[in-house]
């Protein structure tokens, strides 16, 4: 409301220009894109292996001219692009929400990827800096991954690619608790840390002792590079291309990849659900909550309740090792729900938790 307020006190066309030349304005031209290309080559692990067919849409948005660069610059093919979605569109009139994680959003990304026969489909929000991916299933269908799921692959990959017990791997409190088993494995340091990139790189130049090796956020946020400091999903999309291509170097399939996480750790099966209401309500039901936490939901035991105010989060632990999460959104006017469950299903629970909102 204060931030509102003090845009309402200026009127914005009354605004004095300064001049086109004046010296505190720089412009950026090519010098920066071919600096941010010369680094893409950096993340490939293993610049041998034969690049995978991949069909790429920029969803209508900034990221299609320098994925293709990107590729170039990595030595991998080209990947096909959805034509429709290539050019940057603010109206995005292909798609309702121009969001990865939408429903259909990536429905003509999957079309063009049965048709040119690709390996992998992978998708770039309109500002290019996360990472959606959808890959070929036995039966001939094509599954979204989710962004836990893309997360545990960068972890595996990277990790297993390196050495080191000083390495360092980061993701959010509303992700997966799998990639801290993953990093137990490699015998390295893993951190949770609140939502957002600055958090997480934030933790990064908190422990300068320790090389930082990957970095996640389940809204297929991606840091898989040392600079810059944040998401970037055109060198995730490079990394993922690679690994797609060592997948199958390795004579296995990304799915097969997923099932043999699962059976080192178990399968994680995630879900998560929104309750509409207006920002006021949810701080005060999340409130509600955390004054009087439940003793049970959905029918199993709550047997702990952590609190982290600074992401005015809940976490209940409850019977059977199902994670459950809650957490008033800080962009739109509703309460976020996410629960976790190890081979067993988490979403009946998150369900009981939403009728406690309710």
């Amino acid at each position: 409301a204060g931030i509102a307020a003090c845009i309402d006190d200026v009127e914005p066309t009354a605004v004095e220009l300064a001049p086109v030349d004046d010296d505190l304005i720089s412009l950026v031209g090519d010098e920066l894109f071919d600096r941010y290309l010369a680094a893409v080559p950096s993340v490939r692990l293993r610049p041998d292996v034969p690049g995978p067919k991949v069909a790429y849409t920029a969803m209508h948005g900034v990221g299609g001219t320098t994925v293709m660069r990107a590729f170039e610059a990595a030595a991998l093919p080209a990947p096909s692009p959805v034509e429709e979605q290539f050019e940057p569109d603010g109206s995005f009139p292909t798609v309702s929400f121009p969001n990865p994680e939408e429903p259909g959003a990536m429905d003509l990304l999957i079309e063009t990827a049965m048709r040119v026969g690709a390996d992998v489909a992978i998708a770039n929000d309109p500002d290019a800096d996360r990472l959606a991916a959808a890959i070929p299933q036995p039966d001939g269908s094509w599954r979204r991954l989710g962004g836990d799921e893309i997360g545990w692959l960068f972890a595996d990959y990277l990790l297993e690619h390196g050495d080191g017990d000083d390495r360092l791997v980061v993701t959010t409190l509303v992700s997966s608790a799998l990639l801290a088993k993953i990093a137990a494995a490699h015998g390295v340091h893993a951190v949770e840390t609140f939502t957002g990139f600055k958090w997480i790189a934030r933790e990064v130049l908190e422990r300068p002792e320790l090389d930082f090796v990957m970095g996640y956020e389940q809204a297929l946020g991606y840091l898989i590079t040392k600079q810059p400091l944040d998401k970037d999903g055109i060198s995730a999309a490079v990394l993922f291309a690679e690994m797609v291509g060592a997948a199958a170097a390795d004579g296995r399939t990304m799915q097969q990849w997923l099932d043999d996480l699962a059976a080192r750790f178990g399968r994680h099966v995630l879900a998560d659900a929104s309750v509409r209401m207006t920002p006021d309500q949810a701080a005060a039901k999340v409130a509600a909550l955390r004054a009087d936490p439940p003793g049970s939901i959905g029918g199993r035991e709550v047997h702990s309740t952590e609190e982290y105010p600074e992401a005015n989060l809940l976490r209940f632990e409850l019977d059977g090792g199902v994670r459950l999460q809650i957490r008033p959104s800080g962009t739109e006017p509703k309460v976020k729900l996410y629960g976790e469950a190890v081979d067993d299903d988490p979403a009946p629970y998150v369900a009981a938790l939403a009728e406690l909102l309710e």
